[in-house]
């Protein structure tokens, strides 16, 4: 089909749209992060978004409803158990997961994987509970220091973080750390989705911070993605932020890491104005989550979307006729829900292109695999048998 030759999909991280229905099971019930955020920011100012149809979503306050006839505007729920970031992107690009990852937020980890981690690594293990990334550096960082121990926590997500100072443990020795920690942790008994390298600088508690030298090694997908199929047939599958950590590198022909949300987003608007390429440019901007969702600050998260929608307003101008854009998100992390962790919620989807002439809004869809499928359809590609997700026909109209 091909009617469009470029095609980006921009992850606003754990921007969701209201409870899922069953987010009653994941403690979840009332999450709706975009309108929360809005209500205690006493408005949001997203002129740019509001003009592609979020006003058509929900009840976001500062935002109204508008015609927008070069975009669409719906929500999408998840198909798959779980409201991590792996789940949520890998169903973007068709994988069902069916099984969620093993969670140890309760318990901490087994002492028996932390005695073969301390064994290996050859550092004391300290930590181990689920903790706010920058509360427990808070707690143990001094500790680590001294020690030159590692900081081991978990979240609500099926993830093993280890903080140690660049400086102190280095970044080096952490990487080598974590990468014992993922073999470690591809037994069936501790399965772990990531393991994360946290690395933070700073000569105290009081000015610790974290830096942008975070590292995932994630477990491959279960099935083939949308990614895997364009690159297989020879398009350009261009990652920008941690898309490449959460694919495990599957599928990724172009990588780019990003330091913020405002680096990944030029680094975006860079690649649509000076690269051109046939296929997809993923982008995921993790801020939102990890700097104002998990730290329940939502003036700074809606700080940040405010600050998102200008930028994107940049890369709206530097596209082509043949270019779309779909922005979306992986799940939600609702910055007033009770706890520091994920939501289970529905997500928006916005679709721009200039070429959109009938832009209005649609029906939800029931999963997130509507985007990989749409892709695949553009580029006249068949999805895997394991694949699901059909794709939004209006785009081709």
């Amino acid at each position: 089909m091909n009617k469009y030759k470029r095609m980006f999909v921009i992850v606003i991280d754990s921007v969701g749209i209201g409870e899922m229905p069953d987010a009653e099971k994941f403690g979840d019930k009332g999450a709706n992060t975009l309108v929360h955020t809005a209500r205690e920011a006493g408005g949001l100012k997203v002129p740019v978004m509001n003009s592609l149809g979020l006003g058509d979503l929900a009840p976001i306050l500062g935002t109204s409803i508008v015609k927008h006839p070069h975009s669409y505007a719906l929500r999408l729920r998840e198909t798959s158990a779980g409201k991590d970031t792996m789940t949520g992107h890998w169903e973007m690009m068709g994988i069902n997961t069916t099984k969620p990852f093993q969670t140890f937020t309760d318990t901490g980890f087994p002492q028996s994987l932390i005695a073969e981690l301390a064994e290996k690594t050859g550092h004391k293990i300290i930590g181990n509970k689920a903790a706010s990334g920058t509360e427990i550096l808070v707690e143990l960082g001094e500790q680590q220091m001294r020690e030159n121990s590692l900081i081991v926590y978990t979240s609500a997500d099926s993830v093993l973080q280890i903080a140690a100072h660049e400086e102190v443990t280095g970044v080096k020795e952490l990487y080598r750390c974590c990468d014992i920690a993922r073999e470690i942790c591809m037994k069936p008994e501790y399965f772990v989705g990531r393991i994360i390298a946290r690395p933070f600088i700073g000569t105290n508690k009081h000015n610790f911070k974290r830096t942008a030298n975070r590292h995932d090694l994630a477990v491959s997908p279960t099935g083939t993605t949308t990614l895997d199929v364009l690159k297989n047939n020879g398009f350009m599958v261009s990652s920008i932020g941690k898309i490449n950590d959460i694919f495990n590198t599957m599928g990724v022909v172009k990588a780019q890491k990003t330091v913020s949300n405002l680096d990944g987003m030029n680094k975006t608007i860079e690649e649509a104005k000076n690269h051109d390429f046939t296929g997809l440019c993923y982008v995921n901007l993790v801020e939102f989550d990890s700097e104002f969702g998990h730290r329940r600050n939502a003036i700074g998260y809606a700080k940040a979307l405010e600050e998102f929608d200008v930028k994107l307003g940049e890369l709206l101008k530097v596209l082509k006729d043949d270019d779309l854009v779909m922005v979306t998100a992986d799940h939600g992390n609702d910055p007033v829900h009770h706890g520091t962790d994920h939501t289970r919620e529905k997500v928006p989807l916005l679709i721009y292109s200039k070429s959109i002439n009938n832009g209005r809004y649609l029906d939800e869809r029931e999963t997130f695999a509507v985007i990989g499928a749409s892709v695949l359809e553009n580029f006249g590609l068949k999805k895997t048998p394991n694949q699901i997700g059909a794709p939004i026909m209006e785009i081709f109209e």
